[in-house]
């Protein structure tokens, strides 16, 4: 009976024993540092996580993508065209240096560069409207659902009786679509004085950023035709750029500066906002025809801000 009392004894005691320096080796942790939780994974484990978590958003780009694709091509079918538009490439981290045209240039120095072709070798043209009298929201409907970029450039005196279409039309695209100046009233600039001329284009730098929010850097002078009036008056309210065009895109035809009739990487195309009263077809009529020209030829259309 001793004997088993001794042993229970001896068992309570090594209990106790444990028991205290457990509690002693807790006080230890607790004064030493906090609880940090569970203990962190193996490298092997944090390597796969890793893994998966990439996988995972590769695989969401990916179906994200063909969503994309998908759409197109549904968008393609539904408006007309023989084939959904080509997606342009991603645009270079730096944008090209752009220089006056051979040709184009006049005796003034530090001018904005006047072109007809952004450099680049990338198969892709850029779109360009120009003056705002056509107000069609089919236009708009249709260039958002194929996800083809432009660019407006506006004339007040066709915009000024509905500025709102115009606003509807820069917040039409999830890249937005960027409104630049065609000058108030679309006169021959070269006929008038520059103090003319500066009013021509610095109020419609005015009105724009007014209506719109932003100042535009970019103009482009009625007919393409101007002087070193022009460039130099430009330059004072804010104009970084001319861009002209390389070709013009019509419903029925198009078009071509060049003399081999043919798109180049980089061209600008020109188009204006019209309908039947002057053309022979609606602004769909001539964004299907452009539009499967550019495609036929290997083209995607590129947004030109990411360039210029």
């Amino acid at each position: 009976m001793a004997k088993g009392v001794h042993g229970s004894s001896r068992v309570l005691g090594a209990v106790l024993v444990v028991a205290a320096l457990a509690s002693a080796a807790t006080g230890c942790s607790d004064s030493a540092e906090p609880d940090r939780g569970a203990p962190a994974p193996a490298a092997g484990q944090q390597a796969r996580a890793q893994e998966q978590g990439a996988a995972g958003a590769l695989n969401a780009y990916v179906e994200k993508v063909h969503k994309q694709r998908a759409a197109r091509v549904l968008a393609a079918k539904k408006w007309g065209l023989a084939k959904p538009p080509l997606e342009a490439p991603a645009p270079p981290a730096v944008k090209p240096k752009i220089t006056t045209r051979k040709g184009f240039e006049t005796d003034g120095e530090g001018l904005p560069p006047v072109f007809t072709t952004v450099p680049t070798k990338q198969k892709i043209v850029f779109l360009t409207i120009d003056d705002g009298s056509e107000k069609d929201p089919e236009l708009l409907r249709m260039l958002r659902e194929l996800k083809i970029p432009y660019s407006a450039f506006l004339s007040d005196y066709v915009v000024k009786d509905d500025y709102a279409y115009f606003a509807r039309m820069q917040k039409s695209q999830e890249a937005g679509v960027s409104l630049h100046n065609h000058t108030l009233n679309h006169r021959y600039l070269p006929g008038l004085s520059y103090k003319q001329q500066k009013r021509e284009i610095c109020g419609m730098q005015d009105v724009i950023e007014k209506r719109f929010g932003t100042r535009p850097p970019l103009f482009r002078p009625p007919y393409g035709n101007y002087n070193e009036d022009t460039l130099r008056a430009a330059a004072t309210c804010g104009v970084k750029a001319v861009p002209l065009w390389a070709a013009e895109a019509f419903p029925d035809h198009m078009e071509w500066r060049e003399w081999d009739r043919d798109l180049h990487p980089g061209d600008i195309v020109l188009t204006h906002f019209r309908g039947k009263e002057d053309w022979k077809g609606s602004m769909a009529d001539m964004v299907r025809r452009v539009m499967n020209v550019i495609t036929a030829k290997g083209y995607a259309v590129a947004k030109l801000e990411d360039y210029v």
